[in-house]
């Protein structure tokens, strides 16, 4: 495809926001090592920005983030990229509405993947970011789109923005990279209350109604709009 210069802006600055945004991984503690990855879709052009595959966090520059189409074909980039390409690809063809995909193994949410349990609405903080639960994905083997078919299948029809991939980890979503990290971060939060909650006893749910009205004013009217 050709790349205008409005596009190759566009490009420019994303590569520089999707290297940056993955130090907040490392800040709130989601990944160790060189495990997990923000991606974002490029508007107006049918490309992603990646995180390069097994790089450190500390070597991560706007110059090394990989440019890749929705086939997976690196269009510019000097290194692989992310294992999860192909799922986030996925995701950018299938779910036109979502800029930006991450994953991480984070440890109290993917305590609750590998029981294979969704984590469910007991805290009003879930329901204005999830509206809801969230739920868990089907397993699948990383290398092809078998977990971003998963990923669309479990998040097509809900209001969560993440999903707990069974024996695997999160994938979170979001109108932009920016927004998929937020979901990100999040998860963890609620999933470690959860569980700390369930040492205590039986966690109480919140009631659907009241789940509804509390995602609709935190998207719709929280915030300086």
């Amino acid at each position: 495809m050709t790349i205008t210069a409005e596009i190759a802006d566009t490009i420019t600055r994303l590569r520089r926001e999707v290297s940056d945004l993955h130090s907040e991984l490392t800040r709130y503690q989601l990944v160790i090592w060189t495990a997990g990855n923000v991606s974002a879709r490029v508007p107006g052009a049918d490309l992603l920005v990646i995180k390069p595959s097994g790089v450190s966090y500390d070597d991560l520059s706007p110059e090394n983030m990989v440019l890749v189409d929705f086939d997976g074909n690196v269009v510019e980039g000097e290194h692989s990229p992310s294992s999860d390409t192909a799922a986030a690809a996925y995701v950018y063809r299938h779910m036109p509405h979502v800029g930006g995909v991450v994953h991480t193994h984070s440890t109290y949410a993917t305590a609750w993947a590998s029981r294979g349990e969704p984590i469910p609405c007991v805290l009003t903080m879930m329901a204005d970011e999830f509206g809801g639960e969230i739920p868990v994905g089907p397993f699948a083997l990383i290398g092809d789109d078998s977990i971003g078919r998963g990923i669309v299948e479990t998040l097509g029809n809900h209001r969560s923005a993440a999903v707990l991939m069974k024996n695997h980890g999160v994938f979170t979503i979001g109108k932009n990279a920016k927004s998929a990290v937020k979901a990100a971060v999040m998860c963890e939060d609620v999933a470690r209350s959860v569980h700390i909650a369930r040492q205590l006893g039986e966690p109480l749910p919140i009631a659907e109604p009241d789940v509804d009205s509390l995602f609709d004013r935190y998207q719709n009217v929280y915030g300086q709009g």
